[in-house]
């Protein structure tokens, strides 16, 4: 796993970079586990845009990743490490002893041909899924859901890991990769290891037109727009909005807090995550 960067024989070649894919072992995927995905150009059924900046792109099909890992004490086999257009982290077909297929998401330094399994008395290596009641204190985990049968919901991205730092009662403290300290329940599950493809921080798209094939179209300022359109829209001239930046729905940028005070999950952060420049809450 690295990056290839390209010599400047063109304007967008010379900051351009991609990943070598040294990792990869298939350019097909599994056709049982694919859905078509419909592009929607962030409009409602109205015909709305109720999402900016969302149009055009390549066309994919989704792939159907089990995050719930629920099918215990089966051994299954790492059949391909694939890319997935969906995410930024790859994912890993496997191929279970009763014949059935399934993707999860691939960690990092896993290979072909390496068992997994998922249950609660399986041993706490890479790729294997447990409840968090019988994980090591110290590991580095990832796929954590946060109730019990609902598929992992934190740490999915490329790179990603979170670290079990404690048990208190019928809560797990897990240190997430933002910086912050939550209590998750003990019985909910997450997957051993660190995800892998991290070096895709580091990829430089070089020109505008790959925004345009992930389907990501150009980001029109607030102030440039009308005020039917944006909360910064309108006035004479070139003028500043008025009012302190927000999104086009109001919501304030530039680190403002925008936590619901009365949120219910609240009791369950230890330690607010790190805001700002310098981390500050």
């Amino acid at each position: 796993m690295g990056i290839i960067y390209y010599k400047p024989v063109t304007a967008g070649r010379r900051f351009a970079s991609v990943s070598d894919f040294s990792e990869i072992t298939t350019s097909k995927p599994d056709k049982s586990l694919l859905e078509p995905l419909r592009k929607t150009g962030g409009r409602n059924t109205e015909g709305k845009i109720t999402d900016e900046h969302i149009g055009g792109g390549s066309r994919r099909h989704y792939r159907i990743i089990d995050f719930k890992r629920k099918k215990d004490n089966v051994p299954a086999k790492i059949a391909t490490i694939e890319y997935d257009p969906n995410r930024s982290a790859r994912i890993a077909l496997l191929h279970y002893a009763d014949g059935e297929k399934r993707y999860i998401l691939s960690p990092d330094n896993v290979r072909v041909g390496q068992i997994v399994m998922s249950g609660n008395k399986v041993e706490p290596e890479i790729g294997n899924c447990m409840q968090l009641k019988n994980i090591p204190l110290g590991l580095e985990i990832h796929n954590i859901e946060l109730r019990v049968g609902q598929g992992g919901q934190l740490v999915r991205s490329a790179g990603g890991t979170a670290k079990l730092m404690a048990k208190e009662g019928n809560y797990a403290h897990i240190v997430l990769p933002s910086g912050e300290v939550r209590k998750v329940f003990y019985g909910c599950r997450a997957t051993i290891g660190k995800l892998g493809n991290s070096d895709h921080v580091n990829i430089r798209l070089g020109k505008a037109g790959r925004n345009r094939w992930k389907g990501r179209r150009p980001h029109v300022r607030g102030v440039a727009q009308n005020p039917v359109a944006h909360p910064l829209g309108g006035g004479e001239g070139r003028s500043g909005g008025g009012r302190h930046p927000c999104s086009r729905t109001g919501l304030l940028a530039k680190g403002g807090k925008t936590r619901k005070k009365k949120s219910l999950s609240s009791k369950f952060i230890i330690r607010r995550r790190r805001i700002g420049a310098r981390g500050n809450l």
